[in-house]
C-alpha cells in the first residue's frame, strides 16, 4: 500500500464515502506501524462534489481531458506572445469546450448515483476555467488529486507577456482608394445619452453583486472546508481512541483470565496440599501403633 494507489482509489469513491474509506486506510496503515503513510493517508481530504464531478472527466474520459490541457497550454501561450488572433480563437473553443465538458461531467456523475445541481455545474465550469488558466490545477485535476476549486479567479491575468511580444495592432479597414486605415470609433449617442449611463451603472452593480456574492461563496466553502478537515481530524483521533480502549479492553479481560487461573491453581494446589498431609499424619500414626505393640 502506497499513498498513490490509495489517493487514486479514494477520489474515485462518492464524495459521501470518502472519509470512512479513508479512515479505514490510516487505521490499516498504522496497524503496519508506517507512521509515515499514516500521516500522508490521513492528510487526504474528502473533495467537494463540484471538484469530485469535474475529477470524473479526468478518469472516465481521458482523451478529452489531455484535449482540454493542450488547449490551455495553446491559450497560456497565446496570451503570453500577445497573438489576438489565436486567442479570439481558442477564446471561442473555450467556451463551447467547457460548456460541453460540465454537462458531460454532470451526466456521468448522475450515473454514479450523484445528484449534481445547477450551482454545483457552475462550480464545475470555474474549475475548468482554471484548468485551462493554470497548469498546477491541470495536474491536480488530470491526476485526479483535485478536493476543491482553486481559491484564484480563474483567469489569465497572472501570465506576463514574453518579452518582445508585440501588442495586438487594432483592426484596419480599406479607404476607397486601397490603402489601409484604422476603425474610427463609434460616435457617442447624444440621444438617450441618461438612459445609456443609467443602463451601464445597472449592469456595473450587477456585475459588482454579482462579483461580491461568488467572493461571499468562496469564503463560506473555504470555512466549510475548513471545518470539515477539523471533522475529519477529530473523527480520525476518535477512531485511534477507540482502538486504544479496545486494546486495553482485551489486555483486562486476558489479564482476569490469567487471574482467575492463577487463583483457581492456587486453590487446586491448597487442596492437594492438604490431602498430602492428611495422609502423612495417617502414615505416622500407623507407624506409632505398630511401634507401640512390639514385644
Amino acid at each position: 500500500m502506497d499513498v498513490e494507489s490509495v489517493a487514486v482509489e479514494l477520489y474515485g469513491l462518492k464524495p459521501a464515502e470518502f472519509t470512512a474509506a479513508r479512515d479505514a486506510y490510516v487505521a490499516e496503515a498504522r496497524k503496519a506501524g508506517d507512521k509515515q503513510l499514516t500521516a500522508a493517508v490521513a492528510a487526504l481530504r474528502r473533495p467537494t462534489v463540484a471538484a469530485w464531478t469535474a475529477g470524473l472527466l479526468a478518469r472516465h474520459r481521458p482523451e478529452e481531458a489531455r484535449r482540454l490541457v493542450r488547449l490551455g497550454e495553446a491559450l497560456r501561450t497565446a496570451h503570453r506572445t500577445l497573438d489576438a488572433e489565436r486567442l479570439r480563437k481558442l477564446s471561442h473553443d473555450q467556451h463551447v469546450v467547457i460548456g460541453r465538458l460540465a454537462r458531460t461531467a454532470g451526466a456521468l456523475a448522475a450515473e454514479a448515483g450523484q445528484s449534481v445541481s445547477d450551482p454545483v455545474l457552475y462550480e464545475v465550469e470555474q474549475i475548468l476555467h482554471a484548468v485551462l488558466a493554470d497548469a498546477d490545477v491541470a495536474a491536480r485535476w488530470s491526476g485526479g488529486r483535485l478536493a476543491k476549486a482553486p481559491e484564484t479567479v480563474p483567469g489569465f491575468t497572472g501570465l506576463e507577456p514574453s518579452p518582445g511580444a508585440t501588442p495586438p495592432r487594432p483592426a484596419r479597414a480599406r479607404r476607397p482608394d486601397g490603402s489601409e486605415a484604422e476603425h474610427a470609433r463609434p460616435p457617442k449617442r447624444v440621444a438617450g445619452g441618461r438612459a445609456e449611463q443609467a443602463r451601464r451603472e445597472r449592469e456595473e452593480a450587477a456585475r459588482a453583486d454579482s462579483a461580491e456574492a461568488r467572493a461571499e461563496a468562496e469564503r463560506l466553502e473555504t470555512a466549510r472546508a475548513a471545518a470539515q478537515d477539523l471533522v475529519d481530524r477529530a473523527a480520525v483521533a476518535v477512531q485511534v481512541a477507540e482502538e486504544d480502549v479496545r486494546a486495553a479492553k482485551e489486555r483486562l479481560v486476558t489479564a482476569r483470565a490469567a487471574s482467575a487461573e492463577a487463583t483457581a491453581g492456587l486453590r487446586e494446589a491448597g487442596r492437594t496440599a492438604a490431602k498430602a498431609r492428611a495422609r502423612a499424619e495417617a502414615a505416622a500414626r500407623k507407624v506409632e501403633k505398630l511401634g507401640g505393640g512390639g514385644p
